[in-house]
């Protein structure tokens, strides 16, 4: 069974990273390994440093790996931060974005994903799957 999947290009992402208000943080985590390129792009743009979570979920056709996100790689935080962005590609179902906030648990996060679920997605109406330009 095919799946359509919808094109997106990088200047369709810089723009519509450019239509929104992005909050105020000191530090942006992306989630490896769809995380990491938006993750990247979004602390360009704000200019402020990135760190990369690695948590294994789900396997380059979206099937879950396991059954629960696993945390390969953890980071360790600056001392001077208390607001961070956490990126992902996409949230599905929430699962990775949960388990990457609990380890996050002293520190204010908001989410943020390209597609899916979040408190911030940037592209809300894509619901099926995306050739993302990094793939």
């Amino acid at each position: 069974m095919s799946v359509n999947k919808v094109d997106l290009e990088f200047l369709e992402i810089k723009n519509r990273l450019n239509s929104i208000d992005l909050p105020i943080v000191d530090l942006i985590v992306g989630i490896a390994e769809g995380g990491k390129v938006p993750a990247s792009l979004i602390a360009w743009i704000l200019e402020i440093p990135l760190l990369i979570i690695k948590i294994n979920y789900r396997d380059d056709n979206n099937k879950p790996r396991y059954e629960i996100p696993m945390l390969l790689k953890d980071i360790n935080i600056p001392a001077n931060v208390k607001k961070i962005l956490l990126v992902d590609d996409v949230g599905v179902s929430g699962k990775t974005l949960k388990l990457a906030e609990e380890h996050l648990n002293n520190y204010e996060v908001t989410t943020m994903v390209m597609k899916g679920s979040g408190d911030i997605v940037l592209f809300p109406e894509i619901l099926t799957c995306v050739n993302w330009p990094w793939n």
